[in-house]
């Protein structure tokens, strides 16, 4: 399951959300030759004998699950069975919603819609 934001939807939400509200930034590693963004975090950093090299500080906020959840008022999270997700908020009394086919897509949908809407 993808628990965090991808580098290009970071980018995307450090547009219009608080920096403060992102739990993890983005570092560039490069292993054998190959250059991977990855969010910075401890697994990251034991890597057995292979060799590579740390590039710190891309200064890119990276949200997680929990924090984008953190971002939106009052959201409700939903599995269904054919393995989408959905991000819903009330507001008004009207339902705004994000569907997407795992957890972290269907809240940068909704946060997306939010923010279009001027309600974030």
């Amino acid at each position: 399951m993808k628990s965090y934001t991808d580098i290009s939807q970071s980018k995307k939400l450090a547009e219009f959300l608080p920096h403060e509200s992102a739990d993890h930034t983005w570092q560039r590693i490069a292993i054998a030759g190959a250059n991977l963004d990855v969010p910075e975090e401890d697994q990251y950093w034991h890597n057995g004998n292979m060799p590579f090299k740390f590039c710190r500080g891309m200064g890119v906020p990276c949200w997680s699950l929990a924090s984008l959840l953190g971002v939106m008022p009052e959201v409700s999270l939903n599995a269904f069975r054919d393995g989408n997700w959905n991000a819903m908020v009330q507001h008004d009394g009207k339902m705004i919603y994000g569907d997407k086919n795992n957890p972290v897509d269907a809240c940068v949908a909704m946060i997306e819609k939010l923010h279009e809407q001027k309600l974030l």
